[in-house]
């Protein structure tokens, strides 16, 4: 629940785009985004060429500024109170410069020149990675100025066009990379997408992560079980099923210590469960995980809510630790363990040093983890749904898009 921040600050307004900026923001917003293909989008790293990695680059040129410019109106437009908050300010600043300095950026046409766009990319990649936590600590401050249904609208709008930019952004760095360091062989991996993602072994490592901060802050922690089909893999982005197992798990750990206090503590079982065949021979191209716990359910009064931003269950949350809600790409503690080529210095190792020293606030959150985890799993056409036994647990059903199996498909 949002709190009035009673710290002192000045407000002060953002300053206004310069003539230039604001007549480049108006060309690009009033130019809709072409509609994410993913088909093309994997095929830039299928294989990397260099003519594959330059139209790549162009591509990220001209389609990641169109949505920069439709983040800028849409903080620009929020009521004035809250767009004097310091935390929205300085998004809609570092909106503004990223957006500046890709529409005044030359057009990529040597693989030396890439290398140089690809850095500076990476640099805008790290400069955003706390936009999500910031701006939360500007709705803290200033949901009385907004309706929870018109603060849900914008965030809904801020983390869809956020995961698009990051997937457009990270998908050319990553081809960028596989092209210099092309060795021979099985490919696995095409830009972000890892064809044979395991989950069970997702789950291991976000069981290891969780279980340790479960245990630091709760004093114990439940094992998982998991059953259904533990070898089945499929095509998906791996940091993208990290966060959402990550903070899934999270909310099963923390309500099964509590729940159960000092007795035995009951497994979180996960069934995993691959696409299969139907009547016509063609596989349904969603892979299902269900994850239950036994951590006694959430109550009816709470369940209409358990998507909301901002509504946690949660007991002592510290309610300024954010880190923990920033999304895949976000300083997220959990370092971005699925990150691609498995090196400290991969853009997905955004990794703070907070470590366990975060506290209950990681593990317990600001009600933050579902309803981005639901965004996450709906980006690709999936779902992410909830259904409580009061009293007794919940069955988390999760239903990702195979993408490795994806032959026409806009996001």
């Amino acid at each position: 629940m949002f709190r009035r921040c009673i710290r002192a600050y000045s407000h002060r307004a953002p300053q206004p785009s310069s003539a230039e900026l604001t007549q480049l923001l108006q060309t690009y917003a009033s130019s809709p985004p072409l509609p994410l293909d993913l088909k093309n989008l994997l095929s830039f790293g299928r294989p990397a060429t260099p003519t594959s990695v330059l139209s790549s680059s162009n591509f990220a040129l001209a389609e990641i500024p169109r949505r920069l410019a439709r983040r800028v109106r849409s903080l620009e437009a929020l009521p004035f109170i809250v767009g004097t908050n310091p935390y929205v300010a300085s998004t809609l600043n570092a909106y503004r410069d990223s957006f500046r300095l890709l529409t005044t950026y030359p057009a990529v046409s040597s693989l030396d020149e890439n290398k140089n766009f690809t850095e500076q990319l990476e640099d805008l990649v790290h400069r955003h990675a706390n936009d999500i936590p910031t701006m939360a600590k500007g709705f803290l401050e200033c949901a009385k100025y907004m309706s929870p249904t018109q603060i849900s609208a914008f965030l809904d709008g801020m983390i869809r066009n956020r995961i698009s930019v990051r997937l457009i952004a990270e998908q050319h760095i990553v081809v960028s990379r596989a092209l210099e360091d092309a060795t021979p062989g099985e490919v696995v991996n095409v830009g972000v997408v890892d064809t044979q993602c395991s989950p069970s072994a997702m789950v291991r490592m976000c069981e290891s992560y969780v279980g340790e901060l479960c245990s630091a802050t709760l004093g114990a922690s439940p094992s998982i079980v998991i059953d259904g089909e533990p070898d089945a893999t499929f095509g998906y982005v791996p940091v993208h099923l990290e966060y959402i197992l990550t903070e899934i798990l999270k909310n099963s750990f923390r309500a099964t210590v509590e729940f159960h206090k000092a007795r035995a503590l009951p497994p979180v079982r996960i069934t995993l469960s691959p696409p299969r065949p139907g009547s016509t021979g063609t596989t349904s191209g969603f892979f299902s995980i269900r994850i239950r716990d036994e951590g006694g359910g959430v109550s009816p009064s709470n369940m209409a809510r358990i998507f909301s931003y901002a509504f946690t269950t949660a007991k002592n949350s510290d309610e300024h630790d954010l880190d923990g809600g920033g999304g895949p790409y976000a300083a997220q503690h959990i370092g971005g363990l699925a990150n691609i080529s498995g090196g400290d210095t991969n853009l997905f190792s955004e990794i703070t040093s907070k470590g366990l020293q975060t506290g209950l606030g990681s593990i317990a959150g600001l009600g933050y983890g579902l309803p981005m985890s639901k965004l996450y799993a709906q980006y690709f056409g999936g779902s992410l749904d909830l259904m409580s036994l009061e009293g007794w647990g919940n069955d988390v059903f999760l239903k990702l898009r195979c993408l490795n199996e994806v032959e026409e498909s806009t996001i």
